[in-house]
């Protein structure tokens, strides 16, 4: 493959940029995933891309690279498994993708989160999940007899697709993140039988991610993040879009809330696992916002 050239049509900024092919696209993130391309080549690349954004042709391209590369994990029998991607943690506000999680797993939906931790000034969702008795699983068989005895599961990247894990590791060393981040909220680690989460962080994407859901016929639930954790803000609650076999429908409408401060909005880990007992025991109200994504995914794994 002649990076040089896909360089020169990539590169050359936001205006002047031209996107590549689908298939090109496909070969050139199969050979970022298997890390043959140089290291050089391979942060203009990323480089390029981030400046210029990817389109929907390359993101098919892209995706179709990664999904060759994921593996899978067995769901149990009954409703779609919903995957909750984790890839930023807490930083001014208590994490609430745990309640998420438990209030799904409550109702029999198994629940398999996912994602890598690499931010120094926030805090780790994988040592607030360690906290809820939700453990970073060893392997993909480990997952599966989780998802069927207690209906949560977390696994880390490294273990769905090794070759995306590698990918976002770069981020440190470059100092912005890459099309591997916009990618990975879109793992299907059970095709045909799970309900992916996909929280975008960007409101730009928003309409090149439900462009996509709509082209691969999804099931999936689209939303802003809350500090790029995959559950609705308690104070303003997101448009909910939902998509079945491709086909969206606007489950919630998005809506500011004047709902009043949640007790403990501490995000150090023995705070916010305390806020989230204290939701999931009763003693504590939990946001609307939330328990209308519990219910927009609930319908979709039931489609």
């Amino acid at each position: 493959m002649k990076y040089a050239q896909i360089i020169k049509e990539i590169g050359r900024g936001a205006k002047g940029a031209r996107p590549i092919e689908t298939q090109q696209a496909e070969l050139l993130f199969a050979a970022i995933l298997d890390g043959i391309v140089p290291d050089m080549e391979l942060g203009a690349i990323l480089l390029s891309l981030r400046v210029k954004g990817e389109d929907l042709g390359e993101m098919t391209g892209f995706k179709a690279a990664m999904d060759s590369r994921c593996r899978q994990i067995v769901v149990p029998p009954g409703p779609r498994c919903v995957v909750l991607p984790t890839y930023n943690g807490a930083r001014k506000q208590a994490n609430l993708m745990p309640v998420v999680a438990q209030l799904l797993a409550r109702q029999g939906i198994p629940v398999l989160i996912q994602g890598r931790h690499d931010f120094d000034s926030r805090v780790s969702p994988f040592e607030l999940l360690a906290a809820l008795d939700v453990p970073v699983c060893a392997t993909m068989s480990e997952a599966a007899q989780r998802l069927q005895n207690t209906r949560i599961a977390c696994l880390p990247l490294e273990a769905l697709c090794p070759g995306m894990d590698r990918l976002l590791a770069l981020r440190p060393r470059l100092g912005v993140r890459n099309s591997g981040h916009t990618l990975a909220k879109l793992l299907d680690p059970a095709p045909g039988r799970t309900v992916r989460v996909v929280a975008v962080t960007h409101p730009e994407y928003l309409s090149l991610m439900e462009a996509f859901l709509v082209q691969e016929g999804a099931t999936a639930l689209l939303m802003r993040g809350t500090e790029g954790e995959a559950y609705a803000s308690p104070r303003r609650r997101p448009r909910l879009l939902g998509f079945q076999r491709g086909v969206a429908v606007e489950l919630f409408e998005q809506v500011s809330l004047e709902a009043e401060a949640i007790a403990s909005d501490e995000c150090s880990v023995e705070n916010n696992a305390a806020t989230v007992r204290a939701m999931l025991d009763g003693s504590m109200a939990i946001p609307q916002p939330i328990l209308d994504q519990v219910a927009a995914l609930t319908t979709l794994a039931n489609s």
